[in-house]
């Protein structure tokens, strides 16, 4: 019997189902529906639409499926738009702590958005004296009474001692009210942020909620009994029970779907990849195999929620173009979806000899100047979409080929009316688009330190043709539009990793925090539904900062059991000579365990005018089926069995440590074993790395292969 994936994807215009088969990781079934913004199910109803219609068409039975994940605009839209329930605050403190902890927690009204506030009623207590139940019961009933819907408890050093925070949720549990605890968001210091993150996810809980329980009842009124699962913002999945709990992890979860799917599975190690929809695109990197995370901001506002480092700009394949003195000067933000318009490229009767053109507002407060055309049978405009194809700049189709006639009919008259060449009006509309696509991408190169001459743009999403090739052309670097561009999103969510992080403030740490903390992690994916052998934790230790972290990332039993799927040794090769931009000839395979190799070659750098020499050696580790997971610039390696690796990290160790103005620095560690990465980059110290290695090697037969790979600090 087959083992299927399906993933869904809710975006603006369109929800997007897939169906991935486990072994293959092929893609076996596609379904598009029209995302249900105004349902009274909401999007839930979308998202079991395009379920259904995916198991229809590619003639899947409920008991092959082994996953359901989806990812959301739902969270994001609905801080966008200030579609969230009024929440009240109950904080805890005692005493010169009390006070200082009464000011952090009782915040103003949060701005989510221009325009767009979240109300918020305050109840402080002082836990210098026993706290009574119905002290807390009064408190909830007052602020019911100014208009709260859902409850946040905040307790100073909650981090330490959350009790107080644990009975709010009782007694709110009782009273038949939603309500959160700051520590099961957050469990570093600083109340001010713990409650603000609290806050936050407390407001969007009632409609994430809802939409949890629809989704979850249709599916099981299918008769599909696989894991429910949603996107988290950081690339990750977790199941829809802790969605509940923790809707904010779902912020900018569309965006992440689309690059896990990139490295999942368009396998991409290094570039920059741009996701194009019909009214914006998502540009993010991709550096050494993982994708770049930063902390969370709504507004001004910073949170304790890690995301992905989406940028996001005002253009895609749909966007209207802006005409001033019968010339465009600029394009987007807003889409023809938006302003009403039908597409061009797509119109039916290809004929546009018969038009009038006419500049329009789309919304209020808009811009009097974006392009209509009007036609008898309605109105359309030319988008990047139409600019594109009429360049010959596309290739791969996604949604459906455009109508070839249709486009040259609309832009050679419509250049006819404003006086312009219609290869010019094309170029001026993706010349622009490109200069808005170079901007976020040059900075992101900086940012990222990215060599600009080995850097690739990659195209994702229905409109990557419209936007990607030209602007990958106006900027003079490679770039690829993913197989399945169209549906990038939704394959991303089904090919996610079950991810949890923990952090913790804590003032130099043991390695029984160290391992503690690790655990916490460990068992919190399992809990979710993650094998126990598929499951790596990284560690880091931030001294700046004085916390702990920890990430788990692991899949399911049947997530990716695709043993019968191995490249030969020249297949993996050759996959690694494409992410490492070298010829397959130039490559060694230095090491391989029976589900990871490790790929690398060497070269010599010459510094002080060729006087000195140096061997570097630049590597990466790749899964037996050819998906890059860690890329290095120079590493130091060792081939090793399980009972080796110990003494092989000190002696590495002690080879490549440096100093530098803050004291020794230890070179970043990483462990091959089986199918996982034992990451330890993080740690600061000799001790807490080799307690970490003895943990995560537990267990595992003391002959069994590993490499041992080491990087230098610099």
């Amino acid at each position: 019997m087959r083992k299927i994936k399906i993933g869904i994807d809710v975006g603006g215009t369109f929800t997007h189902a897939v169906a991935v088969e486990v072994q293959s990781f092929s893609v076996i079934g596609k379904a598009c529906v029209p995302t249900t913004h105004d349902s009274h199910q909401g999007v839930a109803e979308g998202v079991v639409a395009s379920m259904k219609k995916l198991i229809d068409k590619a003639g899947i039975s409920p008991e092959e499926i082994v996953l359901i994940a989806h990812s959301t605009t739902q969270a994001t839209n609905a801080l966008l738009e200030g579609d969230v329930a009024p929440v009240g605050v109950l904080a805890f403190g005692r005493g010169l702590e009390g006070r200082l902890a009464r000011k952090q927690a009782m915040l103003d009204d949060v701005e989510l958005a221009p325009g767009k506030i979240l109300p918020v009623s305050f109840a402080f207590f002082n836990i210098k004296h026993e706290i009574a139940e119905n002290e807390i019961e009064q408190a909830i009933r007052r602020m019911l009474g100014e208009g709260a819907k859902v409850f946040v408890a905040s307790e100073a050093f909650g981090p330490d001692n959350n009790r107080h925070e644990k009975l709010v949720l009782e007694i709110a549990s009782r009273m038949g009210v939603m309500a959160t605890a700051a520590c099961d968001l957050s469990q570093l210091y600083g109340m001010r942020v713990r409650t603000r993150t609290a806050i936050v996810n407390a407001s969007m809980m009632p409609k994430m909620i809802e939409t949890a329980d629809l989704t979850e009842m249709a599916v099981r009124e299918s008769g599909i009994r696989a894991p429910l699962m949603v996107m988290r913002s950081d690339g990750g999945i977790m199941d829809v029970n802790e969605m509940r709990k923790r809707p904010i992890l779902t912020m900018l979860s569309g965006p992440a779907a689309g690059v896990a799917a990139a490295l999942m599975y368009a396998r991409i190690s290094d570039g920059i990849f741009v996701e194009v929809g019909g009214t914006s695109s998502d540009i993010s990197v991709i550096k050494n195999g993982m994708p770049q995370v930063k902390t969370a901001q709504i507004g001004n506002n910073r949170l304790s929620v890690k995301t992905i480092d989406v940028r996001t700009i005002g253009v895609a394949g749909g966007s209207v173009p802006r005409i001033h003195k019968n010339k465009v000067h600029d394009v987007g933000p807003r889409s023809a979806h938006i302003a009403n318009l039908s597409y061009s490229a797509y119109a039916t009767d290809h004929d546009f000899d018969d038009i009038e053109l006419e500049t329009i507002c789309p919304k209020k407060g808009d811009p009097s100047d974006y392009l209509k055309i009007k036609r008898k049978d309605g109105s359309y405009t030319i988008t990047p979409t139409a600019a594109s194809y009429y360049l010959g700049l596309v290739k791969a189709v996604g949604h459906g080929e455009a109508n070839l006639k249709a486009v040259k009919s609309a832009v050679e008259n419509v250049a006819r009316r404003i006086g312009a060449q219609p290869k010019q009006l094309a170029e001026s509309i993706l010349e622009i688009t490109s200069r808005k696509v170079e901007a976020v991408v040059k900075s992101l190169i900086r940012e990222y330190k990215l060599d600009p001459g080995f850097v690739v743009m990659y195209g994702g999403g229905g409109g990557a043709s419209a936007i990607v090739p030209h602007a990958a052309k106006h900027m003079n670097i490679k770039h690829e539009i993913a197989e399945n561009a169209e549906v990038i999103s939704a394959i991303g969510a089904a090919m996610g990793m079950i991810r949890d992080t923990v952090e913790r403030s804590i003032i130099n740490p043991t390695e029984s925090d160290i391992i503690r903390i690790r655990q916490q992690a460990y068992e919190s994916v399992i809990s979710m539904g993650a094998s126990p052998e598929s499951v790596e934790v990284q560690v880091e230790i931030d001294n700046a900062n004085k916390k702990v972290i920890a990430i788990a990332t692991g899949s399911s039993d049947l997530g990716t059991d695709r043993k019968g799927v191995q490249l030969t040794e020249n297949e993996l090769l050759a996959a690694a000579s494409e992410a490492l931009k070298v010829k397959t000839a130039q490559l060694q395979l230095y090491g391989k365990t029976n589900l990871l190799a490790v790929v690398g070659y060497e070269r010599i750098r010459k510094h002080f005018f060729g006087l000195v020499a140096e061997t570097i050696r630049p590597a990466l580790i790749i899964t037996r089926d050819g998906v890059v997971r860690r890329k290095f610039d120079n590493a130091v390696l060792r081939n090793s069995s399980v009972e080796a690796v110990k003494g092989i990290v000190s002696e590495l160790i002690a080879e490549l440590r440096s100093y530098g103005d803050g004291g020794e620095l230890m070179p970043d560690v990483f462990v091959v074993v089986s199918g996982k990465i034992i990451d330890m980059s993080g740690l600061l110290e000799l001790s807490q790395i080799l307690s970490l290695v003895e943990y995560d090697l537990k267990g595992i037969d003391p002959q069994e292969p590993a490499v041992v790979l080491a990087v230098r600090k610099k």
